[in-house]
Protein backbone atom coordinates (compact mmCIF):
# COMPACT_ATOMS: atom_id res chain seq x y z
CA UNK A 1 0.00 0.00 0.00
CA UNK A 2 1.47 3.17 -1.28
CA UNK A 3 1.05 6.48 -2.50
CA UNK A 4 3.71 7.60 -5.67
CA UNK A 5 3.94 11.46 -6.43
CA UNK A 6 5.29 12.34 -9.80
CA UNK A 7 5.80 15.08 -12.19
CA UNK A 8 8.12 17.71 -10.27
CA UNK A 9 11.14 19.30 -12.05
CA UNK A 10 12.79 22.42 -12.98
CA UNK A 11 10.80 24.81 -14.76
CA UNK A 12 10.99 28.86 -15.35
CA UNK A 13 9.15 31.09 -13.77
CA UNK A 14 5.48 31.52 -14.94
CA UNK A 15 5.76 27.84 -16.22
CA UNK A 16 3.50 25.47 -15.54
CA UNK A 17 3.66 21.65 -14.19
CA UNK A 18 1.37 18.72 -13.47
CA UNK A 19 2.09 16.62 -10.53
CA UNK A 20 0.20 13.15 -10.17
CA UNK A 21 -0.51 10.79 -7.21
CA UNK A 22 -0.61 7.24 -8.06
CA UNK A 23 -2.04 4.66 -5.37
CA UNK A 24 -0.85 1.43 -5.37
CA UNK A 25 -1.96 -1.87 -3.52
CA UNK A 26 -5.44 -0.11 -2.70
CA UNK A 27 -8.23 2.07 -5.11
CA UNK A 28 -8.36 5.63 -4.34
CA UNK A 29 -12.20 6.35 -4.72
CA UNK A 30 -13.04 6.27 -1.15
CA UNK A 31 -10.08 8.34 -0.33
CA UNK A 32 -9.28 11.38 0.49
CA UNK A 33 -5.92 13.06 -0.93
CA UNK A 34 -3.95 16.12 -0.07
CA UNK A 35 -1.24 18.09 -1.46
CA UNK A 36 1.21 18.90 0.54
CA UNK A 37 5.02 21.16 -0.10
CA UNK A 38 7.72 21.92 2.60
CA UNK A 39 10.23 24.42 1.25
CA UNK A 40 14.09 24.33 3.13
CA UNK A 41 14.00 25.31 6.54
CA UNK A 42 9.92 25.90 6.57
CA UNK A 43 6.79 23.95 7.97
CA UNK A 44 4.75 21.76 5.53
CA UNK A 45 1.76 23.30 4.10
CA UNK A 46 -1.16 22.29 2.82
CA UNK A 47 -1.96 23.04 -0.83
CA UNK A 48 -4.96 21.49 -2.17
CA UNK A 49 -7.08 18.52 -1.38
CA UNK A 50 -9.88 16.43 -2.84
CA UNK A 51 -12.25 14.18 -0.95
CA UNK A 52 -14.21 11.10 -2.51
CA UNK A 53 -17.42 13.32 -2.81
CA UNK A 54 -15.38 15.69 -4.84
CA UNK A 55 -15.22 18.50 -2.55
CA UNK A 56 -12.50 20.57 -2.94
CA UNK A 57 -10.24 23.13 -1.02
CA UNK A 58 -7.17 24.68 -2.61
CA UNK A 59 -4.33 27.55 -2.01
CA UNK A 60 -6.05 30.52 -3.92
CA UNK A 61 -4.83 31.16 -7.57
CA UNK A 62 -2.41 29.04 -9.10
CA UNK A 63 -3.70 25.18 -8.01
CA UNK A 64 -6.28 22.99 -9.58
CA UNK A 65 -6.68 19.42 -8.05
CA UNK A 66 -8.77 16.79 -9.66
CA UNK A 67 -9.13 12.88 -9.58
CA UNK A 68 -9.32 10.28 -11.91
CA UNK A 69 -10.49 7.22 -10.04
CA UNK A 70 -10.40 4.85 -13.22
CA UNK A 71 -6.02 5.63 -13.21
CA UNK A 72 -6.17 5.76 -8.96
CA UNK A 73 -4.71 8.91 -9.43
CA UNK A 74 -4.84 12.34 -7.81
CA UNK A 75 -3.90 15.16 -10.06
CA UNK A 76 -2.26 19.00 -9.05
CA UNK A 77 -2.22 21.42 -11.73
CA UNK A 78 0.38 24.54 -10.95
CA UNK A 79 0.32 27.22 -13.54
CA UNK A 80 2.26 30.76 -13.09
CA UNK A 81 4.42 29.07 -10.63
CA UNK A 82 6.64 31.37 -8.67
CA UNK A 83 10.60 30.78 -7.32
CA UNK A 84 8.43 30.48 -3.91
CA UNK A 85 6.54 27.49 -5.37
CA UNK A 86 9.79 25.97 -5.16
CA UNK A 87 9.70 22.61 -2.50
CA UNK A 88 9.25 19.16 -1.95
CA UNK A 89 5.72 18.27 -3.11
CA UNK A 90 4.07 15.52 -0.91
CA UNK A 91 0.87 14.26 -1.87
CA UNK A 92 -1.13 11.72 1.13
CA UNK A 93 -4.35 9.98 1.78
CA UNK A 94 -6.90 8.86 4.46
CA UNK A 95 -9.86 6.75 4.31
CA UNK A 96 -13.21 8.87 3.46
CA UNK A 97 -15.13 9.10 6.74
CA UNK A 98 -16.37 13.00 5.95
CA UNK A 99 -17.60 14.48 2.71
CA UNK A 100 -15.15 17.44 3.13
CA UNK A 101 -11.69 17.19 2.88
CA UNK A 102 -8.64 19.25 5.15
CA UNK A 103 -5.97 21.02 4.33
CA UNK A 104 -4.22 20.18 7.57
CA UNK A 105 -1.16 17.27 7.70
CA UNK A 106 -2.22 15.53 10.77
CA UNK A 107 -5.72 14.37 9.11
CA UNK A 108 -3.66 12.02 7.03
CA UNK A 109 -1.97 8.77 7.50
CA UNK A 110 -0.62 7.61 4.48
CA UNK A 111 2.24 9.24 2.28
CA UNK A 112 3.81 9.30 -0.59
CA UNK A 113 7.86 10.39 -0.51
CA UNK A 114 7.41 13.48 -2.18
CA UNK A 115 8.85 15.18 -5.88
CA UNK A 116 11.00 17.82 -5.83
CA UNK A 117 9.72 21.26 -7.68
CA UNK A 118 12.63 23.58 -8.46
CA UNK A 119 11.16 27.33 -10.16
CA UNK A 120 13.76 29.70 -11.50
CA UNK A 121 13.59 33.41 -11.23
Amino acid sequence: VQLQASGGGLVQAGGSLRLSCTASGFTLDRYIIGWFRQAPGKEREGVSCISHTYYVDSMKGRFTISRDNAKNTVYLEMSGLKPEDTAVYYCAAVYGRLPRCSRGSEAYDLWGQGTQVTVSS
